[in-house]
Order: C-alpha cells, then structure tokens, then sequence
C-alpha cells in the first residue's frame, strides 16, 4: 500500500520484529509529546518508558490476532498502528488499539496513511464496525478521529471522572476515503 503526502511517499506495511525498536521510540515520542502539552514539567520520554514501550509493542508483534503496521518514508519507520477483533460483545467490532506517529511528522499526511490501511484491511475483512479508547485530554487525537467520521460510541458513556473515551466508526456507512494527501 503506498500513499502519498506534501514532501515524500509514504509506505505502509504489515510491522516485523524489525521494526520494534522504531515503533517503541516513536510511540514513546508520541506519548510524550502529547502529555507535555498537559504536564509541561514532567519527562515521559524517560528510559523506564522506552523500555515499557518496547515490551508491549514486543507483545503486539507476537500475537498471532493482533495485526500490526507501520509507515515508513525514506525507510525510516515514522509511524504505527495495532488492532484486532474485539470478542465478546453484542456487536463484533474490530478495535484500534495504537495509531502513533513520531512528532516530527505530525501533519504530514503518515496517521491519515495509516488509518486508510486500517479501513482497507477491516471491510476487506467484513467488519462493519470500529472503536478506539482515546485519552480524554488528548485534543489533538480526538480532532484527529473526528475529522474521520469518528464518534462517541452511545453504549460507553465516560464516567464524570473518565480519562478515556471510546469512540465508534461505522464501516458500512462511512465511504471508503481516497488516498491520503498530504493533511
């Protein structure tokens, strides 16, 4: 799958082991990017936090019902994505786990790129629908996922107190989007 944006093509593909320290970096990046514009004197891209990374992202890599992406532009991994088919509730859904791309390539074009790959993958699969737990404080993902039709799922309310909250996409109803270019 290739798509392009502003100033480089971008290639998604299925994520291998060799990509693990990348993705682990990136997401940590991510992470920690997003949580300063909340707590502008904590670290988060600390080592303990890398190395957590690592290992979940290792655990992603291994599973055999989790599929596992990355974009690369000029070869270097600069985005990723996880999901997997949500057991065990009324409507079968396919459930995004990560979407993180590296904050030097924030709207660029790499996290619309992937979640085109994701909507491909899913309604070649015969999902007819998607949800995702976004931080509640994360104004900058929830933007992001509402421009693609995502919305607050009506059967998980967030609590008063929520840190969370779950969003829903309905595959049938949402036209297949044109490749991604550029914002």
């Amino acid at each position: 799958m290739h798509a392009t944006s502003d100033d480089a093509a971008v290639q998604v593909r299925a994520a291998t082991r060799g990509d693990l320290a990348a993705i682990a970096a990136l997401h940590t990046g991510a992470r920690a990017a997003s949580h300063r514009a909340r707590f502008p004197d904590s670290p988060f891209d600390v080592p303990a936090e890398h190395a957590r990374e690592h290992e979940a992202w290792s655990r992603v890599l291994e599973r055999d019902d989790t599929a596992a992406l990355c974009a690369a532009r000029h070869g270097t991994v600069v985005g990723a994505a996880s999901y997997r088919h949500r057991d065990g509730h009324r409507r079968p859904a396919v459930t995004l786990h990560q979407l993180h791309v590296d904050p030097r390539h924030w709207g660029t074009g790499i996290g619309r790129a992937l979640h085109t790959a994701c909507l491909r993958a899913w309604r070649t699969a015969g999902f007819s629908r998607a949800v995702l737990d976004v931080r509640w404080h994360n104004h900058r993902a929830r933007a992001f996922y509402d421009a693609l039709g995502w919305r607050p799922d009506p059967e998980r309310r967030p609590a008063p107190d929520a840190t969370h909250l779950t969003l829903t996409l309905d595959l049938a109803a949402t036209a297949a989007p044109p490749a991604p270019c550029g914002r």
